[in-house]
């Protein structure tokens, strides 16, 4: 899946499961390094004590950093989600912002990592905080990246 960051916000924006949710991005920046996902509070997301559902607030960061890197390294990659924690820090009643981000650092890394072929599983966090920059979640998700091999076809 190989789209424009306008079009991409557009599709997640009215993925069914994300407007089932009440998740909305905000933001994808031109060069797939930055996204901005936020959630408020609503009837259909709440939990059983009124603050926000935990598969709601781990829903809202889940896809992002790999069809971030698909983007970004291209159709010679393959990248898949391979593992994810969530720690529930704190519950709120309020709106919720993650701002999901891959440095240079990061894909020189990946770069390096893979370049003779190699699997990489590499680990990011993503942070997600109430409007006031407080934390509410700390999510860690575990990547699968690498090189595809390339096939010469004949004739």
């Amino acid at each position: 899946m190989y789209l424009s960051p306008g079009r991409l916000k557009w599709l997640l924006n009215f993925y069914p499961p994300y407007l089932g949710a009440g998740i909305k991005v905000d933001s994808i920046d031109p060069d797939w390094r930055n996204m901005r996902v936020r959630m408020k509070l609503r009837w259909y997301n709440r939990n059983a004590v009124g603050s926000h559902f935990g598969g709601s607030l781990y829903s809202m960061v889940d896809p992002h950093l790999m069809l971030m890197l698909m983007q970004l390294l291209g159709r010679d990659y393959i990248v898949w989600d391979k593992s994810a924690h969530i720690d529930y820090i704190s519950a709120v009643k309020t709106e919720v912002v993650a701002d999901i981000k891959i440095t240079d650092s990061q894909l020189s890394d990946i770069k390096n990592a893979t370049e003779n072929g190699d699997k990489y599983l590499p680990k990011y966090q993503v942070l997600i905080s109430d409007t006031r920059g407080e934390l509410v979640a700390r999510v860690e998700k575990e990547l699968y990246i690498r090189k595809k091999a390339h096939v010469e076809r004949k004739g």
